[in-house]
């Protein structure tokens, strides 16, 4: 509660106020679990003092739970609303950096989003992502060592993206399965395939979620992105993306997700620039960008 709040209310009703406090936290005192005590004590501490400082109403409340209500009907298996609602508000990347303290010249992590799929399709190195997803070709190339500079051999990459667009497949409503696979790094830690150039694209703002970015006057776009998921035995596994150069978005993207270390130049390729692999794009401009990827020490 601030100073000022504090003087508009009467000292007899802070005393009732944090009464209600003191019972609830009491209440946990025969929870067996020490992690889930501690987490659920400051949660309450911090809840009943956001409702004392800003001195909600009960019409305020009762919006709120409709909102959180609305956010669950429209949760389902291909989409999270609690997801963006955490991601809009800055909670996930705050847990990202909570969760990922800077190691050395680790790759920075960054928000893990709504549409990772468990099963996807594995490739081989230089293989193609898109699964007829449309969009301009794009090379991705790079190695994944650890923070000594060891190439890591075997790295699971899991990638994927949007397409030209703006969807992920998971958006269209069928069985598709498209810009999303996985492959693992060779012998010298690198890796290598096609997948999209990654143009800009809103998230969903169909349902609660939206209405709030609405309510507050923020867009709902994302920066071009590349999302990132490198695990590997006794190295911390990293989830991140990569965004692209010149973006306009990069200063007001919906989700906080932006770091400068993650920000790539896509380097622009005419249509008669041979590709690296000798693939025949038929005619087709393409893009390629490298990301070297850096792992750190499991429990760093």
């Amino acid at each position: 509660m601030t100073s000022e709040t504090r003087a508009a209310v009467p000292a007899e009703q802070q005393a009732r106020e944090a009464e209600i406090t003191r019972q609830v936290l009491d209440s946990f005192g025969d929870c067996t679990d020490p992690r889930l005590r501690e987490v659920l004590k400051s949660l309450v501490r911090h809840l009943h003092a956001f409702v004392r400082e800003v001195r909600l109403t009960e019409d305020e409340w009762s919006k709120g739970i409709d909102f959180l209500t609305r956010a669950g009907h429209i949760t389902h298996d291909r989409r999270q609303e609690f997801i963006l609602l955490s991601d809009v508000l800055g909670a996930s990347m705050q847990t990202v950096a909570v969760n990922n303290q800077a190691y050395g010249d680790a790759t920075e992590a960054t928000v893990f989003g709504p549409f990772f799929v468990e099963e996807n399709p594995e490739i081989e190195n230089g293989g193609d992502i898109a699964f007829g997803a449309a969009g301009e070709p794009c090379w991705v190339e790079g190695t994944v060592t650890d923070s000594t500079g060891k190439p890591v051999p075997g790295a699971r990459i899991e990638v994927w993206e949007a397409d030209e667009d703006g969807f992920y497949d998971t958006q269209y409503g069928d069985d598709r399965t498209a810009a999303r696979a996985h492959l693992f790094t060779g012998a010298d830690g690198g890796y290598r395939f096609w997948g999209l150039t990654p143009t800009p694209y809103p998230i969903p703002h169909d349902g609660p979620v939206g209405e709030l970015l609405a309510a507050t006057g923020r867009s709902p776009m994302r920066a071009s992105h590349l999302h990132f998921m490198v695990s590997a035995p006794g190295l911390r596994t990293l989830v991140t993306h990569i965004f692209v150069k010149g973006d306009e978005l990069l200063d007001h993207d919906a989700v906080f997700g932006v770091k400068e270390s993650l920000v790539k130049e896509f380097r622009r390729q005419r249509p008669d620039t041979p590709a690296p692999d000798g693939r025949d794009l038929e005619g087709r401009a393409w893009s390629r960008v490298g990301f070297d990827i850096v792992l750190a020490p499991d429990g760093a």
